[in-house]
């Protein structure tokens, strides 16, 4: 019990110096954290007031001490306390060796740029997908209508320029209309009924063209290096007769169907003449109406964009017409002198399938010496074959980029892809007005970016002042000598 005092003094003393230097460190502390604001009043030791030096402690005094001393969970100040008042004890700040934690990234910013450039090209590409999708649906519900209003606009760009004529002789408006309309029907009419006339006396003899033609090939599959035996040949002719006895059924449908075809067909032709007499009387009417549907923001560029369009259309239907009768010209000359059967109706159909551009050449050319081949034999086919041959490509170096110009100039893999697709649309309509269509579309988005670019130009400010005047383009210096 006589050493008990010692180490209990002992253990107060030491409790007391580091109770001190913790209080001083604190005080130092909040006095850089707080500018100094409150450093002249150090903080009141949690355990009560500090005991004095000079006073020997008593044990249950050091137990307080100690207790007091020990280290405590930091508390939260209370909701509402303002100033280094109503704050609690204090939380030194973490050493500089602590460890720091990097905050976590947000979930967008994780993602990779071109991960995220592939998700927003991607669901664009999904919803443009999704329209045109769509717009087809609808364009295949409602297909002869548009078809029909297709071709009045083909048709109208044809005959516009003849309107516009005879109303700078003076003649009104409508009565120009009447002429223009009535005329050019007539001259479509005419047409088709030219072509009907010439199979219709025609078609005798190249029946019995083709019968002999079928011998010939018979004949010469018989003695050919082929091994065909007669057997064989009439299993196949009795082959064919049974599939169309069969099929008789079919047959008589689709006779029943040709029907239904006929009154399409007579639906079509009328509301194409319909179409085109109002478009060719109050064109510039339905444009404005049609312009007034575009929101006011795109209405400028939309209407710069129609006539320049409209052009384009009118420039092709032009050009496509004179290509197609040159080449029906000269072909049809080139199977007259080689004396193949049917020349003129097979003239006009190769004016008719020009419209199809690059397919209808090929179609019609390979009709042609198919023709020549059944009825005059192998050496006027090829003499065809190389007239044919050699018209295209006239055409296609010479005609096309003289008359059509580069207006209306379109890649040939658009050509084939838009031909393709229209045919898969529209059938033979379709691969004909699918060109024109897009050299239309080609020639407003070209217009509509340059007129985008130019008002980006001109939204920018102008200089003013003395940088208007130093930015101004001056003239260069001539050179000495030059002005006298």
């Amino acid at each position: 019990m006589s050493r008990l005092p010692d180490w209990v003094g002992r253990l107060g003393a030491g409790l007391t110096r580091l109770a001190a230097r913790l209080e001083r460190e604190e005080a130092a502390a909040r006095g850089d954290e707080s500018g100094g604001g409150g450093a002249g009043r150090p903080p009141e030791p949690a355990g009560g007031p500090e005991p004095s030096p000079h006073r020997p402690e008593r044990p249950h005094e050091a137990h307080e001490a100690h207790k007091a001393h020990r280290p405590e969970q930091p508390q939260e100040p209370p909701q509402g306390a303002e100033g280094p008042e109503s704050e609690g004890p204090s939380v030194p700040a973490p050493p500089a060796y602590a460890p720091a934690v990097a905050p976590r990234p947000e979930p967008v910013d994780a993602v990779p740029w071109g991960v995220r450039v592939a998700a927003e090209a991607g669901w664009r590409l999904l919803v443009l997908a999704g329209t045109v999708y769509v717009l087809m649906q609808v364009i295949s519900s409602i297909q002869l209508v548009v078809f029909s209003f297709t071709v009045a606009l083909l048709i109208t760009a044809l005959l516009e320029p003849t309107v516009t004529r005879l109303r700078l002789r003076g003649v009104p408006r409508g009565l120009a209309t009447t002429i223009t309309f009535i005329g050019g029907f007539i001259i479509m009419g005419l047409v088709v009924w030219f072509v009907v006339w010439q199979v219709m006396e025609n078609v005798d003899e190249l029946s019995d063209k083709l019968q002999d033609g079928i011998d010939d090939l018979r004949r010469w599959l018989l003695h050919s290096p082929f091994h065909v035996t007669e057997k064989q040949i009439n299993h196949i002719a009795k082959s064919l007769r049974e599939a169309v006895g069969a099929n008789t059924e079919e047959i008589t449908s689709a006779g029943l169907e040709g029907v239904t075809v006929v009154v399409e067909v007579l639906t079509g032709i009328l509301l194409t003449m319909f179409s085109t007499l109002f478009l060719l009387y109050d064109g510039p009417r339905i444009w404005g109406w049609t312009l007034g549907l575009v929101p006011a923001a795109a209405r400028p560029g939309v209407a710069g964009a129609g006539p320049r369009a409209w052009a384009t259309l009118t420039a092709y239907v032009r050009g496509t017409v004179i290509v197609a009768l040159i080449d029906a010209i000269f072909i049809g000359v080139g199977l007259f002198f080689l004396d193949v059967p049917m020349a003129v109706p097979l003239a006009v159909f190769i004016f008719l399938f020009a419209f199809i551009p690059l397919v209808g050449a090929v179609v019609s050319g390979a009709l042609a010496v198919m023709v020549a081949l059944v009825t005059q034999g192998v050496f006027t086919a090829g003499m065809v074959l190389v007239v044919v041959l050699a018209v295209q490509q006239i055409e296609g170096h010479v005609l096309q980029p003289f008359i059509l110009g580069r207006a209306v100039r379109v890649h040939p893999l658009a050509v084939v892809l838009s031909v393709a697709g229209g045919s898969l649309i529209g059938g033979i309509g379709g691969a004909v007005v699918a060109v024109p269509l897009v050299a239309v579309f080609n020639t407003a988005v070209g217009y509509l970016r340059s007129y985008s670019r130019e008002s980006a130009l001109r939204a920018t400010s102008r200089p003013h002042g003395a940088t208007e005047i130093s930015t101004a383009p001056t003239r260069p210096p001539e050179p000495p000598g030059e002005g006298t």
